[in-house]
């Protein structure tokens, strides 16, 4: 076995401290949390020591970080505005770098750090982890079904995905504040955006509508976007699909839509988010990780499946199992693409060409028209 990788995380807030630290320790045969970037702790060990009771080496700035020997990997959980920023300096520096969403602000700079990475033989990866929620991969294994198969739905004609809350006022944070990678379609757009990439490649065409709909807050950060994906017919698509991505703060529903998927045999409905969010916040210890219930949904918010019967009339209904959710295959993928050169299951390409979207998305609201989702 290797040795495990030397980790610095930035930043001990919500990403850093929910979705970054418990993985590193949760997997000692991959990882050692060697420090973190906390500016000013308020306590012995800081907030790291306060929540899982471990401690590491606290930095107070990003130059003490690339500064320290021990740190072979930098995990970026800082405001999305700095993102583009520390990961070049980590790059520059020699360390690898996995990097929160947005991994940039503009497709440019994800192009460039890219080529950064790439000159100095380093991983840079992209923390896309809703690739590896539990809905998500049940909807990829229903989509994955032989058209032979009675399960399968047919050919896909319409893919509606949402991430919608209820969340009336400001929190008073950085994602208040206008910056580059900030507002709702940077935040919730790069998940859902990013999983239809995974599922159908880039569309041909996009049309967008990105708002302030609850007024609060500076205007120019948006908190709600239907976005259009147009896909026409293709090799891996037998027909035209619309990809219909959306989210919206101001939704009084409970379970809240996440998926509608239309086919030309049947259809997939289903309601209620992945777990894992919830349950790392609430982890008071790393290990929990592994205990048979992490990850996993009620069955109150599983998917439902509905199928045509051979005479094109009845339709069958069925619940569709979601699958165990776990970002931990992403934090093991990430260790064997650092220690063993494996692929990385979310390619920097695929990263940059999300952010290429986002800003194509920005643009059709802006103009007001559909445009060409052709390379920039």
């Amino acid at each position: 076995m290797s040795r495990p990788i030397n980790v610095c995380v930035l930043g001990v807030g919500l990403s850093g401290l929910t979705f970054h630290v418990p993985f590193v320790l949760a997997l000692p045969e991959h990882f050692k949390l060697v420090a973190v970037l906390e500016r000013s702790p308020q306590s012995e060990g800081g907030k790291l020591h306060e929540r899982f009771g471990v401690k590491a080496t606290i930095h107070n700035t990003l130059e003490q970080v690339l500064q320290d020997p021990q740190v072979e990997l930098v995990i970026i959980g800082t405001p999305s505005p700095t993102h583009y920023s520390y990961a070049k300096a980590a790059l520059e520096a020699g360390k690898h770098v996995l990097v929160d969403k947005p991994v940039t602000a503009t497709s440019d700079e994800a192009k460039e750090l890219g080529q950064l990475a790439q000159s100095k033989g380093l991983v840079l990866y992209g923390f896309q982890n809703r690739r590896f929620d539990s809905d998500f991969l049940a909807l990829k294994k229903l989509l994955s079904l032989p058209a032979s198969s009675p399960q399968s739905i047919g050919d896909i004609v319409e893919f509606e995905t949402h991430f919608d809350r209820y969340r009336k006022g400001l929190k008073n944070t950085w994602k208040d504040a206008p910056g580059g990678g900030v507002g709702h379609t940077y935040d919730l757009g790069t998940h859902l955006m990013d999983q239809v990439l995974a599922l159908f490649g880039r569309p041909d065409r996009i049309t967008a509508f990105i708002q302030n709909s609850r007024g609060v807050g500076h205007p120019e950060v948006d908190d709600s976007f239907t976005i259009f994906m147009h896909y026409d017919a293709r090799a891996s698509l037998p027909r035209p699909l619309t990809a219909i991505v959306r989210a919206q703060l101001l939704s009084v529903q409970s379970p809240q839509p996440r998926y509608s998927i239309l086919g030309t045999k049947g259809s997939y409905v289903k309601y209620g988010v992945d777990v894992q969010e919830d349950q790392l916040k609430a982890m008071t210890a790393p290990s929990a990780i592994h205990e048979p219930g992490y990850g996993v949904e009620p069955e109150s918010i599983w998917g439902t499946w509905s199928c045509l019967d051979a005479d094109d009339v009845t339709i069958h209904k069925s619940i569709w199992p979601s699958e165990p959710g776990c970002y931990t295959e992403l934090f093991k993928n990430l260790a064997a693409a650092i220690r063993d050169g494996a692929d990385p299951a979310i390619k920097w390409q695929e990263a940059t060409e999300l952010i290429e979207m986002i800003e194509y998305a920005f643009k059709s609201a802006k103009e007001g028209k559909t445009l060409v989702a052709s390379p920039l």
